[in-house]
């Protein structure tokens, strides 16, 4: 019986190999993940995060869950908002990843009020309704199986809750799609070569993007999944989409 198969960028792998192969990346590009985040996009990565931040409208006392928190920029924004009564939840399946948002969250003094959870958002561990908010920024294309972590995310939200998804999107202007592949396959390897000295991490992770739904795949898969109220706002030209859904 042949295994089952699914992309890791533009090569076909064994669906049982893809988060082995994606930790191998996120392994390699955690220590400069930030810098390379802020030359990628010439900051705007941080606009489009206060843009998510402002539409999770996270109130004091709940709970949040920031999934594939990475360096935690995320995490340190609701942890403010939630105040001493609520808690932020930083997850991630990469424990370098993890490791690199935990010091720095520390080294910020935001100690009272944030846990850390290593965890693939396939097989979330927490129990059913214990959410107000999810956030996944830049993370769900890298998961094998995302349908199956919609779900999961929809079990662990409590009613009335909702969840953001800010990833890398399709791009509505054709010379801006144009203009984006050429920057993609061509600057993002290389600076990844002459930053992170990693040219192939970088060559995935460009690849990933053009291998993720488009925005109405994906506002489908969330309906698919459960989620109402569904709707996405695309940003930078729909370069990124911030989706958005609520569980009932």
């Amino acid at each position: 019986m042949s295994e089952e198969k699914t992309h890791f960028g533009y090569q076909n792998v064994d669906a049982a190999a893809k988060v082995g192969m994606v930790g191998q990346v996120f392994d390699s590009v955690a220590a400069k993940y930030d810098v390379m985040n802020d030359l990628m996009s010439f900051g705007v990565h941080r606009l489009w995060k206060r843009f998510t931040v402002s539409q999770a409208a996270v109130r004091p006392g709940q709970v949040v869950l920031d999934l594939a928190g990475g360096t935690g920029d995320l995490a340190a924004k609701f942890s403010e908002r939630v105040g001493s009564k609520g808690l932020v939840v930083l997850a991630d399946i990469n424990n370098a990843m993890l490791s690199t948002g935990r010091d720095r969250l520390i080294d910020k003094g935001l100690v009272h009020n944030i846990d850390y959870a290593q965890a693939n958002a396939e097989y979330l561990p927490f129990e059913d309704d214990s959410f107000d908010v999810i956030t996944m920024a830049f993370g769900l294309r890298n998961v094998t199986d995302k349908d199956r972590a919609l779900e999961s995310m929809h079990r662990v939200l409590k009613p009335g809750g909702k969840l953001l998804v800010l990833e890398f999107s399709k791009p509505v202007l054709p010379l801006l799609s144009k203009a984006y592949d050429a920057y993609s396959f061509s600057a993002l390897p290389l600076m990844g070569k002459l930053v992170a000295n990693d040219a192939d991490s970088y060559r995935y992770l460009a690849e990933s993007i053009r291998m993720h739904p488009d925005q109405d795949t994906l506002e489908s898969m969330m309906i698919s999944a459960g989620f109402g109220r569904t709707s996405y706002h695309n940003l930078t030209g729909g370069v990124v989409a911030l989706h958005k859904g609520y569980k009932f």
